[in-house]
């Protein structure tokens, strides 16, 4: 056993408790953990409760952290992963928050996935291939991927059309440098060349 022999309170409000064992810093802790683990009313330690308090401390934090990230918009859950890692906390630590944060629904790439196809339809719409490649680089698994564009209501080809349309309608398409564009506005969003030649002879006189 190890004796406590000082606890020190920050002086401002909500700061962290630091814990003193046999005279050396061993952790600090906020007030409502404090209070939780009932360490006001202990007088010694093993290294395995100090080990515990320590992961207990992280945990929690982690799982604020993450909880705070996903407040600001959905994420998937390779992003929540990112984001614990760069605030420092180990893999071990981040493995039980996604765990907890899946099973209570704040983490589902599942609906993650629809989210972002859903908005990217809305806002700027671009093929299927490469809305799989976006959510491939979210980290989304592929077979979630799959299944979802599978039951996509808008095919490749009449998207083009409409991103044509909507883009260059009222420009003449046999103006070569007005078919290049078009031609490198369909590649840049991700469409077959087949798709595009198939699309843009609509737009050509014959």
């Amino acid at each position: 056993m190890m004796k406590i022999t000082s606890i020190e309170k920050g002086k401002k409000t909500n700061e962290k408790y630091s814990v003193y064992v046999d005279d050396k810093f061993a952790f600090s802790i906020p007030e409502e953990d404090f209070i939780e683990l009932n360490l006001y009313e202990k007088s010694e330690l093993t290294e395995e409760e100090i080990r515990s308090i320590r992961e207990h401390v992280l945990f929690k934090a982690a799982k604020k952290t993450a909880i705070r990230f996903l407040s600001l918009k959905y994420r998937s859950e390779n992003e929540v992963r990112k984001k614990l890692s760069r605030e420092g906390f180990s893999k071990d630590i981040t493995d039980r928050v996604v765990s907890e944060l899946r099973s209570m629904g704040y983490i589902n790439d599942q609906i993650y996935a629809q989210k972002y196809l859903y908005d990217r339809s809305k806002l700027k719409p671009k093929s299927k291939r490469m809305l799989k490649y976006e959510l491939i680089n979210k980290g989304v698994n592929e077979n979630i991927i799959d299944s979802i564009l599978d039951n996509w209501e808008l095919d490749d080809r009449n998207l083009a059309i409409s991103l044509v349309k909507k883009k260059f309608g009222k420009y003449d398409m046999n103006d070569e440098k007005i078919f290049r564009k078009a031609y490198a506005f369909l590649r840049h969003r991700g469409f077959d060349e087949s798709i595009i030649f198939d699309v843009l002879k609509e737009f050509t006189k014959a």
